[in-house]
């Protein structure tokens, strides 16, 4: 207790711990779509018994993973030594592994054995001396424990796990499914937005998450720039909202950009769960629970680019995807830019606290105060908004690539059955991703450019 309540003197250090492959390229062969490693969202679960379990997903696969440290001896004073060794090497492991081996563990051919391996003493031994261990080596070993496919139609934009340590969701386009973490073979589909006619669509589902404490009520954010709250306990498929976040326009405000930049592209609960934070593509905000009239604080992240929103269509870099966090105690927001530039606000009333880091691996290097803009080819979910509604789902040949750091009666619930096949959700594929290598232990995961695997990293307690 007294640690839990000393002040914190020293910043947070987060060291390379272990890495491992979460997913494999794929292929689809009833729809004919490739299936890309590329890992889309992680979250952290309960931990138990010393060991991290976390959920990892790509566009269409979520694996349930359990990484727990595994010690390794190594054993020495043996009764051979190696000058009693002949022709083989000092060590029998590798010789008598290409021999055949008797289930107790003996060889099959002792003669061979003896004869080309080891030279006895005249005499024999006196004395037959007790294996000793030198030292132990732990090494961080990850073990698939669930697999979770073939119940998303669309590619999975976000998972969230819930606070009562069971159940979690997963959220594509037009879905969001509940699941049990025990059950890989069935989720219910508890949100759907498709409408009867898909030319009648105007706004799809861009991140969904969890209550950090009330296991009944999760949020989700659309495209068009609002945030649902729902409660699971009103009906089985929670197709209506009981509370809705939008800021209204002001009068004569209203320009060819205005919902595109106001797709959502990330919401984040803070740890007491009064507060919403969003991310779109210019400003970050943050909502009261308590007020639904708009938000509590707005936060302009790089204003300077709204002269250039023109350009930034012509090369698709509007629609653009940035994650945005809070600090433990609440006090501050955080949010990606372009450049390897990322912008921390204070959020407590009366603060005009605007900081502009740069994520660098050389934490010397001189400050960039007016970065050049890297010429990005990239589409995004949320094109559609003032195009055709159909390319809302964007086909797969587009393809993305970031250059920036982000810190992307009741009605019945619908179950998806072993093979994951529901009648509501329609098959239109989405771009994937070539990033996959993902880093663990922040409050966000950034994409790196080179590899497809996970990054776990030690003190994952320290940013909280």
């Amino acid at each position: 207790m007294e640690r839990q309540d000393a002040p914190i003197t020293r910043h947070p250090e987060f060291r390379y711990k272990s890495e491992f492959q979460s997913h494999e390229p794929e292929f689809d062969y009833l729809k004919s779509l490739e299936i890309e490693e590329k890992i889309n969202k992680i979250r952290w679960c309960q931990t138990a018994n010393n060991s991290l379990s976390l959920l990892s997903t790509n566009d269409k696969t979520i694996k349930y993973w359990k990484v727990q440290e595994k010690k390794v001896k190594q054993v020495s004073v043996m009764n051979l030594d190696s000058r009693s060794v002949g022709t083989g090497t000092t060590s029998s492991a590798s010789t008598s592994s290409s021999r055949g081996l008797l289930p107790n563990g003996g060889c099959s051919d002792k003669s061979s054995f003896l004869n080309s391996d080891i030279l006895f003493p005249p005499g024999g031994y006196p004395s037959l001396r007790l294996p000793v261990v030198a030292s132990q080596d732990v090494n961080l070993v990850a073990r698939c424990r669930r697999v979770y496919a073939h119940a998303h139609d669309y590619h999975i934009n976000s998972i969230s796990t819930n606070s009562d340590g069971e159940t979690y969701i997963s959220a594509d386009d037009l879905r969001i499914n509940l699941w049990n973490l025990e059950i890989n073979n069935q989720s219910f589909n508890i949100v759907d937005v498709k409408p009867p006619n898909m030319e009648d669509l105007t706004e799809v589902i861009t991140c969904a998450e969890f209550h950090p404490t009330h296991c009944n009520t999760l949020a989700y954010s659309s495209s068009k720039g609002s945030i649902r709250l729902i409660d699971l306990r009103q009906s089985a498929l929670c197709d209506n909202h009981s509370k809705i976040f939008e800021e209204h326009e002001a009068p004569g405000s209203r320009s060819f950009f205005t919902e595109i930049i106001a797709s959502i592209s990330d919401i984040k609960f803070s740890r007491d769960g009064r507060y919403i934070l969003s991310r779109d593509y210019m400003t970050l905000k943050l909502w009261d629970l308590n007020m639904d009239s708009g938000p509590v604080s707005t936060f302009q992240v790089h204003e300077h680019l709204r002269p250039k929103l023109c350009d930034l269509y012509e090369n698709d870099s509007i629609f653009d995807k940035f994650e945005c966090c809070l600090s433990g105690d609440g006090l501050r927001v955080a949010t990606g830019s372009y450049g390897n530039l990322f912008r921390v606000f204070g959020c407590t009333p009366g603060s005009t606290e605007a900081t502009t880091l740069e994520a660098s691996r050389n934490p010397m290097r001189r400050q960039i105060v007016n970065p050049t803009r890297p010429t990005r080819t990239l589409t995004s979910l949320a094109r559609g908004v003032r195009r055709e509604p159909r390319e809302f789902l964007t086909t797969n040949t587009d393809t993305e690539r970031s250059a920036s750091i982000g810190l992307t009666s009741s009605p019945q619930m619908h179950a998806n059955d072993d093979h994951g096949r529901s009648s509501r959700a329609p098959r239109v594929p989405r771009p994937g991703y070539r990033n996959s290598k993902v880093m663990l232990g922040c409050h966000t995961a950034t994409d790196d450019h080179n590899s497809d695997a996970l990054r776990v990293f030690g003190l994952i307690m320290a940013i909280n």
